[in-house]
């Protein structure tokens, strides 16, 4: 199926750069297929406490002590931190999370990053403020910049996360061979379709320097999310940024496996030291992981 629509999107990009364009916005603002929750995720998915916080289905568990906000990527869902859900709670934390419009269970359209910034602020206002915020790929820079605008947390856990906010529309592009003609009108439509016209979102939303302490998780092999991108959320944060590179996990196999588990939330659990400070400092960078560029 994704060949047959490159192909097609291609041809209809030589004769209309254009109509390729609002075509490729069309695909692109849909996630196609929902997220289910798998075997191993039931259990942990049925605890949870379910609401409907601004048109969304959201999850709680704990005591609503000590909350940490779980932020999932594209065509994923609340579920998929299982995993973290259950270590949290054994920690005393009490996670917290939700279903983004038109993902997992919830209903309704694609949201920007603007609608996912609303979303935080009222979990926040419901649950926080936050002792922590891990996410995981296209929910990352939509954590970042929730966090940036106000919404409080200690310390922050970005897994496999994009910085670069145009990074979205390059890698779509290149996934399905479109060209550069595609891509600047694809850019267009995304301006138009979601922000009134704004020219200035690749700047406005792309990561830029945090205070809060963050521990970035990439994985060698991510064929998703290029390992590149954890180089610029480093360099945003400066000494304040932590890295613990992994390898052999992709892009999705990354947010199940324990021991990437255990070191987020060790991260999160010691404000006082670093778990993860030395292993960042003693670990080689992944190929790819350009931190001077």
């Amino acid at each position: 199926m994704q060949k047959l629509v490159s192909v097609g999107l291609q041809t209809i990009g030589v004769l209309s750069p254009r109509l390729g364009g609002r075509l490729a916005f069309k695909l692109w603002r849909r996630p196609l297929a929902r997220g289910r929750v798998r075997a191993d995720e039931q259990l942990v998915h049925d605890a949870a406490q379910v609401e409907i916080v601004d048109n969304v289905k959201t999850y709680a568990w704990g005591d609503g002590q000590r909350p940490v906000l779980l932020v999932h990527g594209w065509r994923s869902r609340a579920s998929r931190y299982a995993g973290f859900v259950t270590r949290l709670l054994e920690l005393g934390y009490s996670p917290v999370s939700y279903d983004a419009p038109a993902h997992g269970d919830s209903d309704g359209e694609v949201a920007s990053i603007l609608g996912h910034q609303r979303i935080i602020r009222a979990l926040e206002e419901r649950h926080g403020p936050f002792e922590g915020v891990i996410a995981h790929s296209l929910g990352v820079p939509f954590a970042l910049y929730a966090v940036r605008e106000g919404v409080a947390a200690k310390r922050l856990v970005m897994i496999s996360g994009i910085a670069d906010f145009g990074y979205l529309a390059d890698a779509f592009c290149a996934a399905l061979g479109l060209g550069p003609k595609i891509n600047r009108e694809l850019r267009r439509s995304i301006e138009r379709g979601y922000f009134d016209g704004d020219g200035g979102i690749w700047t406005r939303f792309s990561v830029t320097t945090g205070k809060a302490e963050l521990l970035v998780i990439h994985n060698d092999e991510d064929d998703v999310v290029d390992p590149a991108q954890a180089g610029l959320l480093l360099r945003n944060y400066g000494e304040r940024a932590h890295f613990l590179p992994t390898t052999g996990l992709g892009h999705r196999r990354i947010l199940s496996d324990p021991a990437v588990i255990a070191e987020a939330v060790a991260f999160l659990q010691d404000s006082a030291q670093d778990p993860a400070q030395d292993s960042a400092q003693d670990s080689d960078v992944p190929e790819g992981l350009d931190l001077s560029a």
